[in-house]
C-alpha cells in the first residue's frame, strides 16, 4: 500500500490552500515579487532532491535497486548466469532455445526510438511555478489565481536544427518548451529563445526545416545554417529576413540556458471569467539576466564539450544554485489588436516592449534534475494543444498548423495514441475519464460494459463537465470570411522589424551579426551570396556593404524604400543584451591558475569569496594531485590545463608564487590558456608575481605604467577590495571594448 500512496497522486487533484486575492493591475508588482521566498526545495524523504506533487506521483514508477537485489528476466525469472549465452558444448553454437539471451538482445535492439525531426537534442529539468499575485481579471486560468498555489513544471531546453548526438554551443535557434502540471490539466508552453520564426504559415515548415537540415545527398553539414540549402530558401523567402538577423546576432549562442531568454512565439488568448478575451505574449526572463558566448569560444566548446549547456545546468542544479525565470506578459486588448502598424497575428513580428511594457507576474524555478534521461527527457511530449480554461488560441497562422503536427508527431516518435500515459506525460489531476480505449501500450485497464457516449447502462457517465465545473470553453469569435489560399495584406511588410532589430544593436552586437553573416556566406554559393546581401541592403546599407567588403563582393542598386506608413518606433533598447543584468555571478565559474610554488593563501582566499558570491572556482594546474605552496595550505588540483580550457570558464585568476609563477610562464598550455581568455573578453585578475605572468606574456606593460586594459585587474595582495572587484567584473560577463584581441594568436 505505501507503495502504491504515491501513484494515488496522479488521480486526484492537488489541493492548496487559497490566499487573499489581489486583480492584475497591469503594473510591475516589484513590491510582491520582492517579498517572495527565495527559491524552493522542499526535499524528497525517498532520495533528498526537491520534490513536487508531480516528482512525487512518479515515485510509482521509479525502480530503485535495493540490498539483496536479484536479477530476473521481463516475466520475473531469477538469472543464474548473465556472463554466458546457452551453447552446444563449450565451443558450439549458441542455441536458440536460449529464452534469456533472446529477450535481453530483443530488448537492446528496441531501445531507441524515432528521435524528434526537429528539437533533437535537448536537456530538462523538473521545477515549479508561482504567480506573483492573482491574474483573475484577466484569465480563469486556475495556477494563474493563488501566489500560494506551487504548480509542478518540467522545462525542456533545445537545439532546433541538429540530430540528438550533436553539440551544445551550434549557431541555432533553441528550443523552450515548458509543460505546467496544473490542476485543470496540462498546459504546454512551446517556445524559443528568440520571440520569432522563420515562416509566417505551417504549409512552409516542412521546406524550411528540409532547408537547414544537412543537406540529403551527402548529410552535411551537421547542427549548422552555414550551407547552400537554407540560403537558397531565405533568399527567395522574404519573410525569413527578421529571424535571419536573429540567428545571425549573440541569441543564438547563448553562454547557458540559464541566461536565455524565453518566448511563446505566438500571441494567445486570455480569458476571464466573464468571458472576455485579451490577446497575450508569453515571455520568460532569467534571473541571471541575458548572456551570449563569443563565436570563436563557441566553435572550440563545440568540439571540446559538446554537452557543455547541458552540464552546466545538471551541476547548477546538483549544487544548489537552481535555475529561474520570471514570467511576463505583454496583454493587447481586443481594440488595440491593429493599432501597432503591423499584425499581431503574424509569427515573424514581435511586440516591442517600448509598444507594449512587458508585466512581471511570476516566476519559475528549475529544482530537480531527472532520474533518467530517456524516460523522461527523451519522452516527454510537449503540445501546443494543450491548453486550459482561461487560455486559448489566435488565428495565427503558424500557430494553427503547430496544434495539428505536434500531436501527429507524438503519435509516431511514441508509438501509438498512449503516450500521455508515460509517467512524465501524466497530469496531476484525474485525466482518463472517458471511452478513449485499447492502442498499443494501453495501461489502464477499464472496468465495466460502456465505452461509448451517450449512454444509460452507466447512468451516463462520465458527463460532460459545464462551464462552472470547468470545462472548456473555446472562445466565441465571430468569424465572417470567404475560404481562400492566400494571406492578409498586414502580413507583407518583411523589413521593418529586421530594420529595428539592427537599429537597437549596440556597436559590440552589429560587428557580431556583420561578422555571422560573412561567415555563413562564405561557404555558401555566390548567388546566394549576392542574393542575400540584396536582401540586407532592405534592412540597412551599412550591414549590407559590410558584409560585402568582408566578402569581397560589390553591392548593387539599393531597393527602393517600402511604400507603407513609417514604424511607430525605429529603436527598441529592450532587444539588446547589452540592456540585460548583470548584478550577479551566480553559476559562473573562475579558473586559478596554478602549478608548484605557488600561493596557496591566495587561491583560499579569492576561492572563498567567489563561492560566497554564488560563483565556484576551480584550480587548474599542468598536473593533477596536490601542489606544493609558497604560503598558506597545500592546495589539491580540480583538473589539468588541457582538459580544463579557459573555454569552460568566466574568468580567470593568477596568484602570486614566484616559483608557481614561473612554471607557469615556461608552460605554453597555461600562456595560451590566458591569452585565451582575454581575446574571448573575459575579466582577468592576477596578485603578486602573477602579475608578472600577464606582463611576460604581454597582456599589460611590462613598467606597469600605462593604463590596464578593460577587464584587467592587478593588485600586490589579495585584498577585500580587490575580491570586491573581481566579482563585480566577473558579474559584468565581458569586456568588448578590449584592444589588440584580433592579433593575439589565441
Amino acid at each position: 500500500m505505501t507503495r502504491l500512496l504515491p501513484a494515488l497522486l496522479a488521480l486526484v487533484c492537488i489541493t492548496t490552500i487559497y490566499a487573499q486575492h489581489n486583480n492584475f493591475d497591469g503594473s510591475n508588482n516589484i513590491a510582491d515579487r520582492n517579498s517572495q521566498a527565495p527559491p524552493q526545495c522542499i526535499p524528497s524523504n525517498l532520495d533528498g532532491t526537491c520534490d513536487n506533487p508531480k516528482v512525487s506521483s512518479m515515485e510509482f514508477y521509479r525502480a530503485r535497486t535495493t540490498d539483496g537485489d536479484l536479477l530476473t528476466t521481463n516475466q520475473g525469472v531469477k538469472i543464474a548466469d548473465n556472463q554466458n549465452s546457452l551453447h552446444a558444448g563449450e565451443r558450439g553454437p549458441t542455441l536458440l532455445e536460449d529464452f534469456i539471451f533472446r529477450e535481453k538482445i530483443t530488448h537492446f535492439d528496441h531501445e531507441r526510438i524515432p528521435e524528434r525531426a526537429v528539437h533533437a537534442r535537448g536537456a530538462a529539468a523538473h521545477g515549479y511555478f508561482q504567480v506573483y499575485q492573482s491574474l483573475a481579471n484577466i484569465t480563469k486560468a486556475n495556477f494563474l489565481q493563488d501566489p500560494s498555489k506551487i504548480t509542478p513544471v518540467f522545462v525542456r531546453f533545445s537545439t532546433v536544427g541538429g540530430a540528438r548526438g550533436s553539440a551544445d554551443t551550434v549557431r541555432d535557434v533553441r528550443g523552450f518548451a515548458t509543460k505546467f502540471y496544473t490542476e485543470e490539466g496540462n498546459f504546454d508552453l512551446v517556445g524559443n529563445n528568440m520571440p520569432i520564426f522563420f515562416i509566417q504559415d505551417a504549409i512552409k515548415f516542412p521546406d524550411f526545416v528540409h532547408s537547414v537540415k544537412p543537406e540529403p545527398h551527402n548529410e552535411m553539414p551537421q547542427a549548422s545554417s552555414a550551407h547552400d540549402n537554407l540560403y537558397d530558401f531565405v533568399t527567395q523567402q522574404t519573410e525569413t529576413t527578421h529571424m535571419m538577423m536573429w540567428l545571425m546576432s549573440d541569441r543564438a549562442i547563448p553562454r547557458s540556458y540559464s541566461t536565455m531568454e524565453g518566448f511563446g512565439i505566438h500571441t494567445f488568448r486570455l480569458i476571464n471569467a466573464q468571458g472576455r478575451s485579451r490577446f497575450v505574449k508569453f515571455h520568460w526572463k532569467p534571473k541571471l539576466g541575458v548572456h551570449s558566448l563569443v563565436w570563436d569560444e563557441n566553435q572550440k566548446l563545440a568540439g571540446k564539450n559538446s554537452d557543455f549547456h547541458r552540464q552546466q545546468m545538471w551541476e547548477s542544479i546538483e549544487a544548489g544554485n537552481y535555475l529561474e525565470w520570471e514570467l511576463g506578459l505583454q496583454i493587447v486588448e481586443e481594440g488595440d489588436e491593429l493599432k501597432y502598424g503591423f499584425d499581431i497575428l503574424d509569427p515573424t513580428k514581435l511586440i516591442p516592449e517600448e509598444l507594449v511594457p512587458v508585466q512581471i507576474v511570476g516566476r519559475m524555478v528549475l529544482n530537480r534534475n531527472p532520474d533518467n534521461y530517456f524516460a523522461e527527457t527523451e519522452q516527454v511530449a510537449f503540445l501546443v494543444s494543450n491548453i486550459v480554461p482561461g487560455i486559448d488560441f489566435s488565428n495565427d497562422p503558424l500557430m494553427q498548423g503547430r496544434l495539428f503536427s505536434y500531436l501527429d508527431t507524438q503519435l509516431l516518435r511514441l508509438g501509438g495514441p498512449n503516450f500521455h500515459e508515460l509517467p512524465i506525460n501524466r497530469p496531476i489531476c484525474p485525466f482518463k475519464t472517458n471511452n478513449q480505449r485499447d492502442g498499443i501500450h494501453r495501461q489502464t485497464v477499464n472496468v465495466g460494459k460502456t465505452n461509448y457516449d451517450i449512454n444509460t447502462i452507466n447512468k451516463g457517465l462520465p458527463r460532460q463537465a459545464t462551464p462552472a465545473q470547468g470545462g472548456f470553453t473555446s472562445y466565441t469569435e465571430h468569424i465572417s470570411a470567404n475560404k481562400i489560399r492566400g494571406r492578409s495584406s498586414s502580413f507583407s511588410d518583411h523589413f521593418s522589424q529586421a530594420t529595428l532589430f539592427w537599429n537597437s544593436m549596440s556597436p559590440v552586437e552589429k560587428s557580431h551579426i556583420v561578422s555571422a553573416f560573412s561567415f555563413e556566406l562564405s561557404k555558401v554559393a555566390l548567388i546566394f551570396r549576392q542574393r542575400m546581401l540584396q536582401q540586407l541592403q532592405r534592412v540597412d546599407g551599412t550591414l549590407a556593404q559590410q558584409v560585402a567588403d568582408n566578402l569581397g563582393l560589390q553591392l548593387g542598386p539599393r531597393p527602393a524604400a517600402p511604400t507603407g506608413p513609417p514604424p511607430q518606433i525605429t529603436v527598441s533598447p529592450s532587444l539588446s543584451q547589452m540592456n540585460t543584468k548583470k548584478d550577479s555571478i551566480v553559476s559562473r565559474q573562475v579558473a586559478i591558475l596554478a602549478a608548484d610554488g605557488i600561493d596557496g593563501q591566495a587561491i583560499a582566499d579569492l576561492k572563498a569569496a567567489i563561492q560566497a558570491a554564488g560563483g565556484s572556482a576551480k584550480v587548474i594546474a599542468p598536473r593533477m594531485g596536490t601542489l606544493r605552496v609558497s604560503a598558506g595550505q597545500p592546495v589539491e588540483v580540480d583538473g589539468i590545463l588541457v582538459a580544463n580550457p579557459s573555454i569552460l570558464f568566466d574568468a580567470v585568476f593568477i596568484p602570486g608564487g614566484a616559483d608557481g609563477v614561473k612554471r607557469l610562464q615556461e608552460n605554453g598550455d597555461a600562456v595560451h590558456y590566458a591569452l585565451e581568455a582575454y581575446i574571448h573578453f573575459k575579466p582577468i585578475a592576477a596578485a603578486a608575481e602573477g602579475v608578472q605572468f600577464l606582463s611576460h606574456i604581454g597582456l599589460i606593460s611590462k613598467s606597469r605604467t600605462a593604463a590596464l586594459p578593460e577587464g584587467l585587474f592587478t593588485a600586490d595582495t589579495v585584498t577585500d577590495e580587490f575580491k570586491q572587484t573581481f566579482v563585480q567584473a566577473v558579474a559584468q560577463h565581458r569586456f568588448f571594448n578590449r584592444e589588440r584581441t584580433a592579433k593575439i594568436p589565441a
